[in-house]
């Protein structure tokens, strides 16, 4: 991809992720949850990913930062590749992750001052006892919990603040790279724009770089730089935010942003929403070719003969159609 390397923090050169998945009692078939998927990251950028459900959006978060070991493709991050234990273990100080459930990613057994300080306890991060306290406090102030919260356990506390602990904790170590995934899915619509905001705020004062990673459009489009698009296991179109809202190229980007509420109500009446028919294939059994072609008002016979490649169509605007 034709971008500047001094500029990007991460770089993903088409990584692959395969689940072997057992058909019988001696058989087995790859599950391609992420398949040739190439994307560069800015620093002090947030690069929103989009998707349907199971379309590999937060396989994508987890392979990049080795929580699953990639099948295939590379990783580098600062221009250095992530391979050896010792690349891994040196890139979990700097890149970390904020998960999707509030209520499942925390230790109920834990306080909260041990739920934040975990990381620091893992990489040996204080000198002393005292010193754990005060970063531990400096952290809750941050995403704004009161210190009192410290020795509450996570099942005391709302959805929203919960999230917050997760946040606390993945700030632990200063990290220069987080992947948020669906990071306000779970919470009130009320408390969304909350966090999304904290998000914002802590990027500014941190220099923080995200891969945001959510179903909701205008969730990503608020909070982010560039947009990428996933269907099942492959990236269709990447462009600047304003870009891929204003002007998607790919027929299913256009697709999702057909659905998007439109406030104003001339607007609304005069947008068409382009409804797909049909269900997703399963990744076990992927169409052949172009994977959206089952579903693509655009395809043609020649679609399903090969996957059209991942290229820029202008300026900052890539996509994989054949069609555009």
């Amino acid at each position: 991809m034709s971008e500047n390397r001094m500029d990007n923090l991460v770089e993903v050169s088409h990584l692959k992720e395969y689940f072997q998945i057992s058909t019988g009692m001696f058989s087995s078939k790859p599950l391609k949850a992420v398949d040739d998927v190439s994307f560069n990251i800015r620093r002090g950028e947030t690069l929103g990913l989009v998707g349907e459900s199971g379309c590999g959006k937060t396989t994508v978060g987890r392979t990049l930062l080795h929580l699953y070991e990639p099948t295939g493709g590379e990783v580098r991050f600062e221009g250095k590749p992530i391979r050896t234990k010792a690349n891994i273990n040196e890139f979990r100080r700097k890149a970390t992750m904020v998960f999707q459930d509030p209520y499942s990613s925390l230790n109920p057994r834990m306080t909260v001052s041990d739920i934040i300080g975990e990381p620091l306890d893992i990489h040996k991060m204080y000198r002393n006892k005292s010193e754990r306290e005060q970063r531990i406090l400096e952290l809750m102030d941050r995403v704004g919990l009161n210190s009192e919260h410290a020795s509450r356990y996570a099942h005391e506390f709302s959805g929203g603040q919960r999230q917050r602990i997760g946040i606390a904790r993945a700030l632990a170590l200063n990290p220069k790279f987080i992947v948020c995934d669906e990071p306000v899915s779970a919470l009130d619509v009320s408390i969304q724009a909350q966090v999304i905001n904290m998000f914002d705020e802590l990027q500014d004062e941190m220099g923080l770089t995200y891969l945001f990673i959510a179903h909701d459009i205008l969730v990503v489009r608020h909070i982010s730089d560039r947009i990428a698009v996933m269907y099942l296991g492959k990236m269709v179109e990447l462009a600047d935010a304003k870009e891929i809202y204003e002007h998607p190229l790919h027929p299913y980007t256009q697709s999702l942003m057909s659905a998007v509420p439109q406030p104003d109500p001339k607007v609304a009446r005069a947008n068409k929403r382009i409804v797909l028919s049909g269900d997703i294939p399963s990744p076990l059994n992927a169409p052949s070719g172009c994977p959206f072609r089952t579903r693509c008002p655009r395809a043609t016979a020649a679609c399903a003969e090969a996957m059209p490649e991942f290229k820029e169509v202008a300026p900052g605007h890539f996509a994989a159609c054949d069609k555009i």
